[in-house]
């Protein structure tokens, strides 16, 4: 393996530790930039960013908010979106080595579908930063950016239960009725959004208290290809004709926003959303804006939370960490293997989002009063 050649000056380093004011107080795990790479001693370093999709607002502002961060930290960048093509995302990442980026921080389309291309990053000295979803299947990957995505699983499902005021798990309960539904097989975080959310419900499904009227109550019946929401409208709509006659639908588990409403518009479709008819509980994930919205007007009852702004300075944190030769600060080193090695990870903490609290995202900048009205 080469040495990379790569270096930012010091006084970027110095302006990048100014910058990035992050809650690491907790913090008291650290893995050594560089373990892998040494620091090399030339400027004009360039940051590959690939991106999933653009068909979501939220992978637009991470791709935006990482490239903004990394610019003023004095890097070039490379920001590129896969559209949902894996074929495409490869590509844009072999052009990225073959161009001589100094780090790449990849949001994978399909986690286990990028080995090959990162052993080409390894063999060329270039460190990866896995963003938001687990890069599966190699040894190829250095550190993983996230959210606590098991947390984010048992927001969702607690909220139905406080929702609907079912109390501690107990036989001869009332029996309400929900639906699953969880995001893309391909996607690693999504067995651990479904895992959390099931640590809340299954006691309620033991003692009877939710019932799954449609019968899909394991992970890959509930799983929904690339989050998509138009997925998720047409097996909701099923859902309903199939299984639901007089009975009424009293909760959804939505994985994501998109997903939540596509989820919305076949139960709508279907006769809910009317003073006779309420809509049910419908979480989400993601805090978009579209859904946001929605939430305002009582329709999707709530989503999670996920500063991206944050994130990406995080993920600009570990990058210059490991650019420069320094310590990368991690907060977990035991729970995210992907099969070949357990990733050094930083995860942050996400927050539930419904109709009493939207105001938060005001006021923390995430939208503007216009935005919202």
């Amino acid at each position: 393996m080469r040495t990379p050649t790569r270096r930012v000056p010091v006084p970027v380093a110095a302006t990048v530790a100014g910058l990035l004011v992050l809650s690491l107080a907790a913090c008291g795990q650290e893995a050594l930039g560089g373990s892998r790479y040494k620091p090399g001693k030339s400027d004009g370093v360039t940051v590959g960013l690939a991106m999933p999709t653009k068909s979501s607002e939220r992978w637009i502002a991470d791709g935006e908010n990482m490239a903004e961060r990394f610019r003023e930290a004095g890097y070039a960048t490379d920001l590129q979106y896969g559209d949902d093509k894996v074929e495409n995302q490869v590509a844009q990442i072999e052009s990225m080595i073959t161009k001589g980026v100094g780090l790449l921080v990849v949001a994978a389309i399909d986690g286990s579908a990028l080995s090959d291309v990162l052993e080409q990053a390894d063999d060329a000295g270039i460190p990866v930063i896995a963003y938001d979803r687990l890069i599966m299947g190699t040894g190829s990957v250095d550190y993983y950016a996230s959210f606590d995505n098991e947390r984010v699983g048992r927001l969702q499902a607690q909220y139905i239960v406080d929702a609907l005021e079912l109390g501690d798990p107990a036989p001869g309960g009332s029996s309400r009725n929900i639906e699953l539904f969880a995001g893309s097989p391909d996607d690693n975080n999504t067995k651990y959004f479904w895992n959390g959310a099931m640590q809340v419900l299954k006691p309620y499904f033991d003692s009877r208290q939710l019932t799954v009227r449609s019968g899909q109550t394991t992970l890959a019946k509930a799983a929904t290809l690339r989050w998509s929401g138009e997925t998720a409208q047409k097996r909701m709509d099923d859902v309903v004709t199939r299984s639901y006659g007089q009975e009424r639908i009293d909760a959804v588990l939505s994985p994501y926003d998109g997903i939540s409403i596509g989820i919305i518009s076949a139960l709508q479709s279907a006769g809910y959303g009317t003073a006779a008819q309420p809509l049910p509980v419908v979480t989400g994930q993601d805090a978009e804006l579209a859904s946001v919205k929605s939430i305002i007007r009582g329709e999707q009852t709530q989503t999670v939370f996920k500063d991206t702004r944050r994130l990406a300075e995080q993920a600009v944190q570990m990058g210059d960490a490991a650019l420069t030769g320094k310590k990368v600060r991690v907060n977990n080193t035991t729970d995210y293997d992907n099969g070949v090695k357990t990733v050094p990870s930083y995860l942050l903490d996400p927050v539930s989002i419904d109709r009493k609290n939207t105001r938060l995202l005001v006021d923390q900048g995430y939208f503007t009063e216009d935005q919202l009205s």
